[in-house]
């Protein structure tokens, strides 16, 4: 397993790193990972020495993914790592909260930039990669592009536009036997959300209006990863896999009453 992750540093990214590396190793594999941050830091350490301690093969790669040069060069320093290329994981998005009609142009752009500009060059940049290897792509999208956030800012609107540059991307190379799917996560304790989970009175709110009554984990997300870039979802494609725990769905069953009967 040859696989390029974008922002791998901690998080989901982090996650979905020490479980390809460990499905690999499990297989009998070496896994060559090319792990992607904006910069590099002490955790970003820890986790290659964690995962080279494995056994798995790991370069690091640096890049603000806003600068539209960069996706090229990381696919090309990975496959000058990698040789070749099996999977690309498009991890890397930012946040910045705010209402849409405060929002200055210049947040607008930068989270467009980061989360759907840069999957998309990131894709264009890989095409010829995993067509010769048919393999996948996955990006990670979010629920708030499937249902509105009010107070997001350009969030949900880039990641909308994510889950649509999924579809188009499987349709246009399906032909060339390459794969190509989004995840979207619902509500996920990772170390960008750990201040919310600080507080118990959220914590408890938001595990009380989730259907599984818990908040999502980052390896939770990485097993769906490894399985849409494996061979049991070698006949999926297109598709975005809400990861919510049944949140979106239960919107009927917060209304007060139920309908009388008759």
């Amino acid at each position: 397993m040859r696989v390029l992750i974008t922002g791998a540093s901690r998080g989901i990214g982090a996650g979905i790193a020490r479980q390809l590396a460990s499905d690999a190793l499990a297989r009998g594999e070496t896994p060559y990972l090319a792990l992607t941050a904006s910069r590099e830091s002490e955790a970003f350490s820890a986790l290659v020495a964690e995962l080279e301690a494995q056994g798995a093969r790991v370069t690091v790669l640096v890049g603000d993914m806003a600068d539209p040069a960069v996706p090229s060069r990381l696919v090309e320093e990975a496959l000058a790592f990698c040789g070749s290329l099996d999977g690309v994981v498009s991890n890397v998005g930012i946040m910045a909260p705010g209402r849409l009609v405060e929002l200055d142009q210049a947040e607008w752009d930068r989270l467009f930039d980061v989360n759907a500009r840069g999957p998309w060059l990131l894709a264009k940049a890989a095409y010829p990669a995993l067509k010769a290897s048919r393999g996948s792509l996955v990006n990670i999208a979010s629920m708030v592009g499937v249902h509105p956030h009010p107070g997001s800012g350009a969030y949900s609107t880039s990641k909308a536009a994510v889950i649509m540059l999924t579809q188009q991307l499987a349709q246009e190379w399906a032909a060339d036997g390459i794969r190509v799917n989004s995840i979207s996560p619902g509500m996920i304790h990772t170390s960008a959300t750990d201040r919310l989970y600080q507080h118990p009175e959220v914590a408890e709110r938001r595990q009380q209006v989730i259907p599984l009554h818990q908040i999502g984990q980052p390896a939770q997300i990485a097993g769906i990863v490894a399985f849409l870039l494996g061979e049991g979802a070698a006949y999926v494609t297109g598709q975005n896999l809400l990861a919510d725990g049944g949140f979106a769905d239960s919107i009927m069953a917060h209304i007060p009453g139920l309908p009388p009967k008759g």
